[in-house]
């Protein structure tokens, strides 16, 4: 084997492997849920998630927006524990102040 062919040969690898590496680039970024993404993103979503809260390692507090309303639901163990839509016509919380630092 002399070193023309072993010029071709490497340069084929390095071409595949190129391929490759730009195949596997397009499918994460263009991948199978591509057009599910496109086609959702035209819709207007209804529900989004505003803020969670880990209680404990089991059961965790969700504030969802629904049609514009904020609901609060209490998750734990694999299932719905509470539902609770908030009261009408009440404001939202202020926002706690910030803890006094020790010194």
């Amino acid at each position: 084997m002399d070193l023309l062919e072993l010029l071709r040969a490497t340069a084929a690898l390095a071409v595949t492997l190129g391929l490759i590496g730009l195949a596997a680039v397009g499918l994460r970024r263009f991948g199978p849920d591509a057009l599910a993404r496109l086609v959702t993103a035209r819709q207007i979503r209804r529900l989004k998630v505003v803020e969670t809260l880990a209680l404990d390692p089991t059961r965790r507090l969700v504030l969802i927006d629904l049609d514009g309303e904020e609901r609060l639901m209490l998750l734990g163990e694999g299932r719905l524990l509470d539902w609770a839509p908030r009261p009408e016509g009440s404001p939202p919380p202020a926002a706690a102040p910030a803890p006094e630092p020790v010194v």
